[in-house]
């Protein structure tokens, strides 16, 4: 996790022209699933106004880090993006899937009926660009595809699979995923939130890859 204060430059980092002036804070949670703050349900959908952040370790430690990074009163102008699961190449949750549907191995996980929330990492990147480059934007923006709160774990696996052009007939036991990851991190992984973007698309930030099967085409291709 990062919370990063920069001067006005641009973002090469992120591959985009943005520039920012050094009163705009831009907080981003990394190594956890900020959509997490969010209570898991297979029903409730949430947008940036919905609450949550103290029901679990995890939705307490984003609770806490954007607590830190939008300080009351502050001069600056606060930005945090809630992600939901990042895709795309070369890393991420990708690279830890793939050769096992490469090989007709893969499948969803436990039920395959969680919730699936997820973004490309182009818009991802996008989203913060955005923020960084609209001086009146501030507050909380859910960095989740338009069509995430459809997803569930199982169409993941199958849009997956079809992008491979393989099978996704093995799903891995809720008890399997509870052995290796433990059950805190487990419920990660067998439950989810329907999460929307509905304040970054009133913003007017316009997604590059709204649908999973075109951001898995686009990633395996």
């Amino acid at each position: 996790m990062f919370l990063l204060l920069l001067p006005r430059k641009s973002c090469p980092a992120l591959d985009c022209p943005c520039v920012m002036p050094w009163s705009t804070w831009l907080a981003k949670m990394c190594s956890t699933l900020s959509a997490g703050y969010y209570c898991p349900s297979p029903t409730a959908e949430y947008t940036e106004d919905s609450p949550g952040g103290n029901f679990d370790f995890f939705s307490r430690l984003v609770s806490s880090w954007e607590a830190a990074a939008l300080i009351p009163g502050s001069p600056a102008r606060g930005v945090v993006v809630r992600s939901g699961v990042v895709l795309g190449r070369g890393g991420g949750a990708i690279s830890q899937m793939l050769w096992p549907f490469r090989l007709g191995l893969g499948g969803p996980l436990g039920s395959g009926l969680q919730p699936f929330p997820w973004i490309h990492i182009r818009d991802l990147a996008g989203i913060v660009c955005h923020a960084l480059e609209s001086e009146c934007l501030q507050g909380v923006l859910n960095g989740v595809a338009p069509s995430s709160s459809a997803t569930s774990n199982g169409t993941f696996a199958r849009e997956f699979a079809a992008a491979l052009g393989r099978p996704a007939l093995l799903p891995v036991p809720a008890w399997a995923v509870r052995a290796v990851f433990g059950a805190e991190r487990a419920v990660m992984l067998l439950e989810g939130q329907r999460v929307l973007p509905k304040r970054t698309l009133e913003s007017g930030y316009c997604f590059i890859f709204p649908d999973l099967a075109g951001a898995l085409k686009e990633i395996v291709a």
